[in-house]
């Protein structure tokens, strides 16, 4: 589970001060949320998470951290918004409820480090008249910040230091999950590409077509692909006869995977269009995708299986949190999401009758 709110990296002076002191910047919020305002002339809190409140700013300073990490500064795509809404709205109540847990269990921030960032700001911005001018009305904002962010570390690192499995389990986490241990199919593959500048005319592209063609026809008369190779093909492996070496799923140009999928080694493809102009390839090898003993994999299995444990121990408590507390979330800050298109079920017209219909003959 990533907490990308809960622990930010320390922001710059520009963005600290941003999200400091300005509100509504990410992104308009529900027409609702508008008339709210329009006839209260101030906006109501996001939400609240037991006795915590989470602002209307916050939510925009958060939206606003978000939105610029997503779509840099982009026009974010029609319905993606609301989505990003509801994912910060999500995070924001998380982060009071693990800032309510962690007050619980009286944990206090690590002084020790706040002071230290604090330090690195001044440093950063001793010469910066911004930061001068602003010191004393950003300082508590952003030390109140990094003593939560604190608090969250903390109780994450207690909440997440969950046992190591014992053999017994690990072994059990392997047989259930042999996809996390088997090495992949993989082709080793050559290729003689006839370049094509993606722009050129069609009649450029019959042309390296007919050329592939007849080199194709070379190639399964008993031709060297690799000296053929070395001569016609603008891929940077001519040199070594056109081997691409082992390659995993995926890695192939698109259009020609379906094409290694159906060859037996030795064998040629017909000429292929891909994104760069025209391949002809051939198939050297394959290796079968191989399941790893649990010997040589063990360590990697044990981890693996820490890991899910600890992300299921942090996924339990926030269930249990959320169950407990009461939350209210005003949720008129949401753009509404964009409804499915349903698909068309009008019936279907019928076939016209042989002889019948506009285009039959009387």
């Amino acid at each position: 589970m990533n907490y990308r709110l809960n622990r930010i990296a320390p922001l710059s002076l520009a963005a600290f001060l941003a999200l400091s002191c300005c509100a509504a910047i990410a992104a308009p919020g529900s027409p609702a949320a508008a008339a709210e305002v329009a006839r209260t002339g101030s906006r109501p809190d996001f939400a609240r998470v037991g006795d915590a409140v989470i602002t209307a700013q916050e939510f925009d300073n958060a939206l606003y951290n978000a939105a610029r990490s997503k779509f840099y500064h982009g026009k974010p795509p029609e319905g993606e918004l609301a989505r990003v809404q509801r994912e910060v709205g999500d995070q924001l109540v998380e982060r009071a409820l693990l800032l309510r847990e962690a007050g619980k269990r009286g944990l206090k921030p690590e002084a020790a480090e706040v002071q230290k960032t604090l330090q690195e700001y001044e440093q950063r911005y001793a010469g910066s008249e911004q930061w001068k001018a602003s010191r004393d009305r950003v300082l508590p904002g952003l030390t109140r910040r990094l003593e939560e962010d604190s608090l969250l570390k903390l109780i994450e690192r207690l909440v997440r230091d969950v046992p190591a499995p014992d053999d017994g389990e690990v072994r059990a986490y392997y047989a259930a999950h042999p996809e996390k241990f088997t090495e992949p199919e993989q082709l080793r593959v050559s290729v003689i590409l006839l370049r094509v500048d993606p722009g050129a005319s069609q009649a450029v592209f019959d042309g390296a077509f007919e050329e592939a063609k007849g080199i194709v026809e070379r190639l399964r008369g008993g031709a060297d692909f690799a000296a053929l190779a070395r001569i016609h093909s603008s891929e940077a492996s001519a040199e070594k006869g056109g081997d691409l070496g082992y390659l995993h799923r995926g890695m192939l140009p698109e259009g020609t995977q379906e094409a290694m999928d159906k060859a037996k080694p030795g064998e040629i493809s017909d000429p292929l269009r891909v994104l760069e102009g025209i391949a002809v390839l051939r198939l050297e090898d394959r290796k079968t995708a191989k399941l790893n003993n649990y010997e040589k994999v063990r360590e990697r299995a044990r981890d693996l299986l820490q890991r899910d444990q600890s992300d299921q121990a942090m996924k339990t408590l926030l269930a249990r949190l959320k169950k407990e507390t009461p939350i209210q979330v005003d949720e008129s800050f949401y753009l509404p999401l964009p409804t499915e298109k349903k698909p068309d079920h009008a019936t279907p017209k019928p076939v016209a009758e042989p002889g019948t219909g506009s285009g039959a003959q009387k």
